[in-house]
């Protein structure tokens, strides 16, 4: 069996873009085994369940709630990413985040850019919305 790297060295998702292709058929297996392996504390796993479960939390936390409790069972990023029907790019960036920073590696990180130069709750004239 011989391993083609699918991605370029630059790529932020390289870490987990390996294929194994049979030289008997062309056809390729493909594991994608993360190398962060996570373990949880019995308080990083009470909290990731209770967002998980929580009515009220946002879409986004629950979904990166969720990526962690089936990392920590073991579950591979394809897996993951099937369960939740969600990119495996994107179980792959949360599983390496949590991986380096715990629970502070799930909250919001400030974006680049201009800042937003309109409130949300005006429109481009200045108004409230239903005026």
């Amino acid at each position: 069996m011989r391993q083609t790297r699918l991605s370029t060295s630059h790529h932020k998702y390289d870490d987990v873009y390996w294929c194994q292709l049979s030289s008997r058929t062309g056809k390729g297996t493909v594991p994608r085994e993360s190398p962060y392996t996570i373990e949880l504390t019995a308080e990083e796993e009470q909290r990731l369940q209770g967002i998980a479960r929580r009515y009220t939390s946002p879409y986004r936390d629950v979904i990166r709630a969720k990526i962690i409790l089936y990392a920590a069972r073991g579950l591979h990023n394809d897996e993951i990413a099937a369960q939740l029907d969600t990119p495996r790019q994107i179980v792959s960036k949360w599983r390496k985040r949590f991986f380096e920073q715990r629970l502070a590696g799930l909250h919001e990180q400030p974006r680049g850019g201009r800042p937003a130069r309109f409130s949300p709750q005006r429109d481009r004239r200045g108004q409230s919305p239903g005026l």
